[in-house]
């Protein structure tokens, strides 16, 4: 096998007949971690688990004697030149491998982890196949390393970039060997690339369902230092990546494709917001609706958050220019209300003069209450809805300089808008309408302002949700834009975090019975608030 030992044939075949029933078996929540869940053609890559394709392989390697050809095996003697009598290599004695008694099953214990690839449909293979067993050893020890260096991203990358270094030679082709001189390689001899490689493994992780291992930016970090310590061999292996993602990006799971633009945008400014649009320039057509216009628009939006809509204007081609108007170029947004043909303008002024003079509440009082008597005489549902918005909007226009001036506002009004909620939960979730609009051209800005809405308890859970997914769902229109995915999102890791991080603490081995029985409780609260 890939020792020297030798006896072990037999002994792995009985291992293998044993797990067969079991890694043969398809996984029953295999469907909750497909990447690809709407993929309805034979384009998209069938998802297997690691678990089911280690099976195969290991029987197809038993079946050929266990060749296990990319393991180097440097105890064989070395031929010498010139005839001579091969050296034979030194051994070393190697202190014995304990293994605990109890290992950790790590952050998905319950979830299968499903084989991930971007370079699965190319004419040339430049990774392998996942028939072979070098697809398995090759990914494991590339994210045992990409997980075990999580504290330097530099070495980290050093050593994707060595991988051919640590394997046998005829197992890659030349570092940075270009894709179309593969067609030129001898018959029978590897085409795989070593830096296509890595950066396959590297993706894994960063689109492994239901959640990386590490924070996502580390993944960023890590392809961005491989790209400056080897540009010539991984920019091409970046290049092909982006667009296979691409491609899928209609079949891609939600939270994949989000974390895609995340990466792709984020990628895109360590290098001068530099790419070939002119690539995707007939998706620019198409409805925003369609999966690629809203991933166009969505990294489009991420990397003005990242820079400025100026400069990202300068690197469009002409086609991509209306994606971004000049209202985004503005620092602060207008204030609506300064147009005597918004309703309820004469009062939403005076609110703004009295909230930049900071007056007391109680001065702001009459106009709020103008503000409803009119919208009940106009017949509107719901007459706090109005003063809300106008109160809102105020607020962050005084606030439109910086977070800090958006933070100070807020707080000095925060009793008010507490108070919001339990009077009415239109009048609530209108706050994050007003927030919305206000920033309308810079999307980010409102979603973080939201976020913050929410640590003040302002806004709750229940209300963001509500107001993404049946306020206003429009048909499903509202979730093309990535914003709204990102609010949701980060909203519902807010409220599960804290259950997870209950529970957790609830389990640990030796807590006392008092502190389970808090533990308990708190928890009971809390899953009862999310329920609510």
């Amino acid at each position: 096998m890939a020792s020297g030992a030798s006896g072990l044939e037999a002994y792995a075949s009985t291992l293998l007949d044993k797990t067969d029933i079991i890694a043969s078996t398809p996984h029953p929540l295999e469907a909750l971690v497909d990447p690809y869940p709407g993929g309805e053609d034979d384009t998209s890559q069938e998802a297997r688990s690691i678990i089911s394709l280690l099976q195969h392989q290991l029987q197809n390697e038993a079946a050929q004697s266990w060749v296990l050809a990319c393991i180097p095996r440097p105890w064989r003697a070395a031929k010498a030149e010139d005839g001579a009598e091969p050296i034979i290599p030194s051994k070393h004695n190697l202190p014995p491998i304990i293994v605990p008694s109890s290992v950790s099953p790590g952050v998905r214990p319950r979830l299968p982890e499903m084989y991930f690839s971007v370079y699965a449909d190319q004419d040339v293979e430049t990774v392998p196949p996942t028939s072979n067993i070098a697809s398995s050893i090759l990914r494991d020890a590339l994210v045992d390393t990409i997980s075990i260096l999580d504290y330097n991203r530099n070495a980290t990358a050093k050593f994707l970039i060595d991988l051919d270094c640590y394997f046998s030679p005829e197992t890659f082709v030349k570092r940075a060997t270009p894709f179309d001189r593969l067609r030129e390689v001898e018959q029978g001899k590897s085409t795989w690339k070593p830096e296509d490689v890595a950066v396959d493994a590297v993706f894994s992780q960063l689109l492994q369902l239901p959640s990386p291992e590490h924070r996502l930016v580390y993944y960023h970090a890590v392809l961005t230092e491989s790209c400056k310590i080897a540009p010539a061999a991984i920019a091409p292996s970046l290049g092909r990546a982006i667009r296979y993602l691409y491609r899928h990006v209609d079949e891609m799971d939600l939270e994949l494709e989000y974390r895609f633009m995340d990466w792709f945008s984020h990628h895109l400014s360590n290098f001068g917001f530099t790419w070939k649009w002119t690539e995707w320039v007939d998706d620019v057509e198409l409805p925003l609706a369609k999966p690629k216009k809203a991933f166009i628009v969505g990294a489009l939006e991420k990397e003005i958050r990242l820079s400025f809509a100026q400069r990202i204007r300068g690197t469009l081609p002409e086609p991509y220019q209306a994606l971004i108007t000049e209202a985004k170029e503005k620092d602060t947004p207008d204030f609506k209300y300064n147009s005597d043909q918004t309703p309820y303008a004469p009062q939403a002024r005076e609110i703004l003069r009295l909230l930049r003079a900071k007056a007391p509440d109680s001065d702001l009082q009459p106009h709020l209450s103008s503000i409803e008597s009119e919208a009940s005489e106009l017949g509107v549902a719901d007459p706090l809805v109005p003063s809300t918005d106008a109160y809102m909007t105020a607020i962050c226009f005084i606030g439109s300089k910086s977070l800090s001036h958006v933070l100070s506002c807020i707080e000095r009004c925060k009793e008010r808008l507490l108070g919001l909620g339990p009077r009415s939960e239109a009048a609530r979730r209108q706050i994050i309408t007003s927030v919305l609009e206000y920033w309308i051209e810079k999307p980010g800005v409102g979603v973080n302002v939201v976020d913050k809405l929410l640590n003040y308890t302002i806004l709750t859970p229940l209300s963001v949700v509500t107001w993404a997914l049946s306020d206003k769902i429009g048909k499903g229109k509202i979730l093309t834009h990535a914003h709204v995915y990102e609010m949701v999102a980060s909203t519902m890791h807010k409220v599960t975090n804290r259950v997870r991080q209950i529970v957790i603490a609830r389990n640990q081995v030796g807590l006392p019975k008092e502190q389970k029985d808090v533990l308990d409780e708190t928890l009971e609260k809390e899953t009862a608030q999310m329920r609510e």
